[in-house]
């Protein structure tokens, strides 16, 4: 009889730790922790946990349950990324899901999502087919999309007068950017030129930038050269190596990682836009998010850092709100949800499910003290100055 008191206790126990494990509310981080944007991965990692942490007061619980982060690395491959994320869903059983870090890789994981029936919240992947014609009603994205990068980018260097040529990758990321911008652009009165596009393997970009001299060196008033590239690379740096100005020419392009940013030393007065810069956003969740960032690794937080923490922050709101992780329930909150980040307030937009948010237009300027160049504020470009288009056919 005390043997079998003793099972019966240990089973009753077992079944109050199962359920406990099985109440924590799992959620997955799908990125490419390793591959050519693991830098950003990582960052992606940090602001998410931050985020988490931030927006619990420190509990990392939601309703009573403990947020546990399930995290899949898929080397930035569309066919690991698909592997992992119905992994998440159907092994792990995550209640949600974020990611991943490259657009191609999340393209491929969007009918996961739909197939399982579960959320999606793409953070940092920027095609605007995410949330366009790939989209499904179970993904949402926090970070920004090819078309607020365009037009924030348009905005800033784009006048009646100017002449510019694109440089991109050839990938979903930079066509995707380039036809946003092609597009943003011409509603400003400047005149697209011409439009390179490379591998993302690029080293040696000498031809390249020559036929963009070559489309833009007769071209009166303010000539341009916009480059949207991510990663490895750094063709800003070596078309400035190739002296533009003796044409008259100058370069721009957006926002990026403070070790990226080392290389826009060599380009001071140079504009453009971009998605974050810590010292920009003036608010108390960027105010934390500083402060707690350099105490603890001695760095300010980084361009991806604040996309995690504003992906956790959305999770956080969706499921106060929801007062569930059902996902029908997750879709009706989350949809118009406002939420703050350490960007100010994002906004998922109904028809598509992307969140609206600012960007900033800067100008590069050179302090001899930091190691990167400084993006001094030109001006937030606030949800209502930016006309995004819906690209889905909802």
């Amino acid at each position: 009889m005390r043997r079998s008191l003793i099972l019966t206790a240990a089973i009753m126990g077992l079944a109050v730790a199962t359920s406990a494990r099985a109440d924590d509310l799992k959620v997955a981080l799908i990125y490419g922790k390793t591959g050519p944007l693991e830098a950003y991965a990582k960052q992606t990692e940090t602001g998410l946990q931050m985020g988490f942490e931030y927006a619990t007061k420190g509990t990392m619980m939601i309703d009573g349950r403990k947020i546990v982060i399930i995290t899949k690395d898929d080397q930035g491959k569309p066919d690991l990324s698909k592997a992992a994320l119905a992994e998440a869903y159907q092994d792990d059983k995550a209640d949600i899901a974020i990611g991943t870090t490259s657009s191609a890789a999340a393209l491929a994981i969007l009918p996961v999502a739909e197939e399982n029936k579960k959320i999606l919240i793409v953070e940092p992947a920027v095609a605007d087919q995410i949330t366009g014609e790939k989209w499904n009603r179970y993904i949402f994205r926090t970070g920004r999309n090819s078309s607020q990068d365009a037009i924030s980018n348009a905005v800033a260097i784009g006048k009646q007068g100017v002449t510019v040529a694109t440089l991109a990758q050839d990938n979903a990321f930079g066509r995707d950017g380039v036809a946003a911008f092609r597009a943003a652009l011409a509603k400003t009165g400047a005149t697209l030129a011409t439009e390179e596009y490379a591998p993302a393997n690029t080293t040696d970009f000498t031809a390249i930038a020559q036929r963009l001299f070559d489309a833009l060196k007769d071209k009166p008033g303010r000539k341009i050269i916009w480059i949207i590239w991510a990663g490895a690379g750094n063709p800003p740096s070596k078309l400035q190596d190739m002296d533009p100005k003796r044409y008259g020419i100058e370069l721009s392009t957006g926002g990026n990682i403070l070790p990226a940013l080392a290389a826009y030393k060599g380009m001071p007065g140079m504009e453009g836009a971009t998605y974050y810069y810590y010292d920009i956003p003036k608010n108390p969740v960027n105010d934390w998010l500083v402060a707690e960032h350099q105490k603890r690794f001695n760095a300010p937080p980084d361009f991806f850092t604040a996309g995690g923490f504003a992906a956790a922050m959305s999770v956080v709101a969706a499921v106060t709100r929801a007062k569930s992780t059902d996902t029908e329930k997750l879709i009706t909150a989350m949809e118009g949800l406002e939420f703050d980040t350490p960007k100010g307030k994002m906004v998922f937009r109904k028809e598509d499910h992307q969140a609206l948010q600012s960007m900033y237009h800067f100008k590069v300027k050179v302090d001899p003290n930091v190691a990167w160049a400084v993006l001094e504020p030109v001006r937030e470009l606030k949800i209502e100055d930016m006309d995004v288009p819906v690209k889905n056919k909802r």
